[in-house]
């Protein structure tokens, strides 16, 4: 579909990093911001989660269509089309005078960033070939998009107090400016396909119906409950929506996601490791914020700074990560990462309320960090090992899914059940109790992730790859996979 133009390299990775930074940010920015925001807009107690919820939906729902939109109608187009969408709806978040306003808005920068995300990552792995030269550009990737995760919270917490909250929206302004001028430089321009292949519109339906059902039914048990009906009636409806999803890409000419593609060790498991231990990683940021600021008391500022030693930390992994997988296989840094961010949120669970930062939170931060840094430099490299360019996006959209259901999943899940140790105690102690069952079991999460990396992830880079079946010749496209 794509000629063989690769553009300016270095360029393509520097919008791909910029772009994926603030996509990853908006994840966590708004956490410390929202009390401010509640103040500000008058939100009621139970929507304001929504602010929240709105971002995971919109991007839950729809990164399978934008991994698929961006092989059919081009990787740069959906790139810049995404960021300038997430721009707008930027802008227009922070300058909301309404609670709706502020939601919709946050809907709207979900529903960009699921058209940029994946576009992101297949411009990366039709830039750069298979190789060392790839898994050092996709290990870039994952360290800037989990970086951006844990700077948001430090973002959040300095915007919020020395500037005010609407710029935890404006700050992405030029964030989003700099991706844009240099994908304008950098990126090859989508060469114009032969035959255009159909959106597969069933399957899109399907897939985005039955991902945000499931978004939806997850994040609302916060106000909801598991055992509620109206829960089990998205969950139902979701998985519904999901299987007939499935039946009909096993049918579809052009599916939004070809089943075969889940045929390959690598697909298959690296979806999975990255479910889990996206679910451990989300619920454990969620927890040590609670942590900080209602248990040892500290400030939106302080909370923010006391992230930093796990940014440098997920650093250092991710550095060490991209080394190994180059000179060996995404395998053989995924399962000791894995092990060790088992054994780094294992020491959180021994927080105390009479503890510190020193005492408490530096050496586990650094050892999850080190852990977590191993684990998601490879995994992308693992996700798209033995992927056609063609099928770039699609497996992009995949992987990105996988990742976001996970989080959701994750955090709703553990949240509910540190909830529930706590009950209706207010003070540090039950709070204390409650969150270090959450980041026991998040340590938990991070050893079948290893599990899943022992058992199912080929020993060997050639592995499994994934064949495609011969397309018939009106689908064929032009030009030369890169």
């Amino acid at each position: 579909m794509y000629k063989n133009l690769r553009g300016h390299p270095g360029v393509v990775l520097a919008a791909v990093a910029v772009a994926q930074f603030a996509v990853a940010l908006d994840l966590s920015v708004v956490n410390v911001a929202l009390p401010a925001m509640r103040t500000a807009l008058g939100f009621a107690p139970l929507d304001l989660s929504w602010v929240v919820h709105a971002y995971a939906l919109t991007l839950g729902g729809f990164l399978l269509l934008g991994g698929r939109a961006s092989d059919l109608y081009g990787r740069r187009r959906l790139f810049a089309l995404g960021l300038a969408v997430f721009g707008l709806f930027s802008l227009a978040g922070g300058l909301a005078q309404a609670p709706w306003q502020l939601i919709a808005a946050r809907a709207g920068q979900g529903l960009g960033a699921a058209a940029a995300t994946p576009a992101t990552l297949a411009l990366l792995t039709t830039t750069f070939t298979e190789g060392p030269q790839r898994v050092r550009a996709l290990g870039v990737w994952s360290g800037v998009n989990a970086v951006g995760g844990a700077v948001g919270v430090l973002a959040g917490g300095l915007l919020t107090e020395y500037a005010g909250w609407r710029w935890v929206m404006l700050i992405n302004l030029p964030i989003v400016a700099v991706a844009l001028a240099l994908v304008a430089a950098g990126a090859p321009a989508d060469a114009r396909p032969a035959r255009r292949e159909r959106l597969d519109v069933l399957g899109a339906v399907l897939a985005t119906g039955g991902a945000g059902l499931l978004v939806l039914g997850v994040v609302r048990t916060d106000a909801q409950g598991w055992g509620s009906a109206a829960t089990w009636a998205m969950l139902v409806a979701a998985t519904a929506l999901l299987a007939a999803f499935a039946y009909a890409e096993s049918r579809a000419p052009a599916p939004l996601l070809r089943l075969g593609l889940l045929r390959s060790r690598w697909v298959a498991g690296a979806n999975v490791l990255v479910f889990f231990s996206t679910a451990g990683q989300f619920a454990a940021f969620y927890f040590v914020s609670l942590y900080l600021q209602q248990v040892l008391g500290m400030g939106a500022a302080a909370t923010g700074a006391a992230f930093l030693p796990f940014c440098a930390s997920l650093v250092a992994g991710s550095l060490v990560a991209t080394r190994v997988t180059a000179a060996r296989t995404p395998r053989a840094a995924l399962v000791p990462g894995a092990l060790l961010a088992a054994a780094g949120l294992a020491w959180f669970a021994f927080i105390s309320p009479d503890g510190g930062f020193l005492t408490d939170v530096l050496g586990p931060c650094v050892i999850t960090g080190v852990g977590v840094g191993l684990v998601i430099a490879p995994i992308v490299a693992a996700a798209t090992t033995g992927v056609a360019a063609r099928e770039a996006g699609m497996a992009s959209g995949l992987m990105n899914s996988s990742r976001q259901l996970g989080g959701c999943i994750g955090l709703a899940a553990l949240a509910t059940l540190a909830a529930h140790r706590t009950g209706t105690a207010t003070d540090p102690a039950a709070l204390n109790d409650g969150y270090a069952l959450g980041l026991a079991v998040a340590a938990a999460l991070f050893l079948i992730a290893a599990v899943v990396a022992i058992g199912v992830l080929p020993r060997r880079r050639t592995g499994t790859p994934a064949p495609r079946p011969a397309a018939p010749a009106q689908n064929r496209l032009e030009g030369t996979p890169s």
